[in-house]
């Protein structure tokens, strides 16, 4: 199933009408479509180079609009939540993510997860549906899902913009392993800026 739907995404790639097709993956990837948005981004910047940007905004804004839809699917579908987390495998980590949030180091590390979800190749649509399940915060939930997703999105369009198929053959062979060192440094930096703020205030 999944290499059948992946075929189709570089189909619809291809297509005169790729950027709306583009849009609809992003927002449905965000809650349930199992194929990440990058499928469409790559071959879709190298034949449009002029509209990396273009494609770099559609991919996230739907994106982060469809990982609203994800949270509110968890917060008020609450059946149609706990289905697709148990698909994942996340069904009996639930109950202690919320406890961790009753503390302040819960949060923040709900924050970092939830960055690493939308920026690494981490399902981010079990941490949408899984932030509407424990109550977070909408408005920092998408905060951190513009930020994490415009940043996953503007990488891959322009290093595809600047380098072409060896991009997609990285992308192949390393996208995944960097892609998670780097977000995985990002977070570790920010909380060491975190930490020296905090004790100089």
């Amino acid at each position: 199933m999944f290499n059948s739907l992946y075929k189709k995404c570089l189909e619809l790639a291809a297509h005169k009408s790729s950027k709306y097709y583009l849009a609809i993956v992003s927002f449905v990837e965000s809650s349930f479509f199992p194929i990440p948005p990058d499928v469409m981004v790559i071959p879709m910047v190298i034949s449009k180079k002029n509209d990396f940007i273009k494609i770099f905004f559609i991919a996230t804004i739907f994106s982060v609009l469809g990982g609203i839809l994800g949270y509110l699917i968890g917060a008020f579908f609450f059946d149609i939540g706990m289905q697709i987390m148990s698909f994942y495998g996340y069904e009996e980590k639930l109950t202690h993510l919320k406890n961790s949030l009753i503390n302040t180091e819960g949060f923040y590390a709900w924050l970092g997860i939830l960055f690493l979800a939308g920026f690494t190749p981490l399902p981010y649509k079990v941490f949408t549906i899984a932030s509407g399940l424990i109550g977070f915060n909408i408005l920092i939930f998408i905060l951190i899902s513009l930020i994490s997703r415009g940043l996953r999105f503007f990488i891959v369009s322009y290093f595809s913009y600047k380098f072409g198929d060896k991009f997609t053959k990285f992308m192949n062979k390393q996208g995944s392993k960097w892609f998670t060192v780097i977000g995985i440094l990002i977070v570790i930096i920010v909380i060491v800026i975190y930490l020296i703020f905090k004790s100089h205030v």
